[in-house]
């Protein structure tokens, strides 16, 4: 296959993003720096007629890239070389490992993301709350919002606090957490970052929890910290501020939602709530609706706290793709 050593790095990236089209291209530009930006589009407006052996030559070391980022992420460097040297030859793997090891950083704690949350929680339980903060506030999200429903709820509000004013870390105290860690759960990892929690990261945590989690560690937020329960809550959405969305966002999260869903999330929504979706559905799909909603039998709460996270969870979806805009408050967000 043709070599893409004589390549800068830019016009490799020209030349991946040509091969990938221009809906992928312009999702991939929502994800840089204007800087980035500036430097990619320089380079595919200068790029020359690409040869299909050369465009292939660097679609396929994009592959491997990707490929060897995640072995890494599952099992270290020295994994990724076995595995990497199985499928491609010990040159090439060291060829791909060489290219990444000079600015590739993987997070803390890359293999307890891998694990299963109860197996977690079992480990973390019985620890101070602030080890339990530093170590959730790595993994996933989704991660993060099982152990912390799963919790005592005298220790919820205290952990999310925790993860919310976590500011830096010292590498040598998250390098020994993780030796601690990795060790009970007989995994590997690696660590490299020393910043991690903040606001944003317990925001991320309380979206993925069920709401009567969300309200009992906000409740207690607002007593101990009302400035920080403050400060989440500007950031969060739930099913209730959908009145605040405008009338083409609210169409548009209608037409990615089941009527089943829409029927339950209703059942006991107010009339505002009810009022600002009913006003963007057709008449058809109104009465059908609301006849769903009178025929429905008594229904669990959390049945219905359900449906409506799943809603939620559509519209954030619709606004990391930016076909949403969410107010977060604050005059910044005001749209003109």
């Amino acid at each position: 296959m043709t070599s893409t050593d004589e390549l800068t790095g830019t016009q490799k990236a020209a030349i991946l993003l040509t091969s990938l089209g221009p809906d992928l291209s312009v999702q991939t530009f929502k994800h840089l720096s204007e800087k980035e930006i500036d430097q990619l589009a320089l380079g595919i407006s200068e790029l020359r007629k690409v040869d299909p052996d050369e465009r292939e030559a660097v679609v396929d070391e994009f592959i491997q890239m990707v490929k060897a980022k995640d072995y890494i992420a599952v099992g270290g460097i020295d994994y990724a070389r076995h595995v990497l040297e199985q499928a491609l030859g010990a040159k090439k793997a060291e060829e791909i490992l060489t290219r990444l090891k000079a600015n590739l950083k993987v997070k803390p704690f890359a293999f307890a993301r891998k694990a299963d949350p109860d197996q977690i929680l079992n480990i973390l339980q019985q620890e101070h709350p602030q080890t339990i903060a530093l170590v959730l506030s790595y993994l996933d999200a989704k991660q993060s919002s099982q152990i912390l429903s799963s919790l005592p709820q005298e220790s919820q509000a205290d952990v999310a606090r925790r993860i919310a004013l976590m500011d830096s870390t010292s590498p040598e105290v998250i390098s020994q957490l993780e030796t601690i860690i990795e060790g009970k759960l007989n995994a590997t990892g690696s660590q490299d970052y020393t910043f991690t929690g903040g606001v944003e990261a317990i925001v991320q945590v309380l979206s993925s929890v069920d709401r009567s989690t969300e309200r009992t560690i906000l409740s207690s937020l607002e007593k101990d910290d009302p400035n920080l329960a403050e400060e989440i809550k500007k950031r969060m959405f739930v099913f209730e501020d959908i009145v605040t969305l405008d009338d083409r966002s609210i169409r548009l999260v209608i037409s990615e939602v089941k009527d089943e869903d829409l029927s339950i999330a209703l059942k006991v929504a107010s009339d505002d709530v009810k009022n600002t979706i009913f006003r963007n559905m057709s008449n058809r799909r109104v009465d059908t609706v609301k006849e769903e909603i009178e025929l429905m039998g008594p229904l669990r709460l959390r049945e219905v706290e359900e449906a409506q996270t799943r809603i939620v969870s559509v519209i954030r979806y619709l606004e990391e793709t930016g076909d949403v805009m969410i107010a977060r408050g604050g005059g910044d967000d005001l749209i003109v």
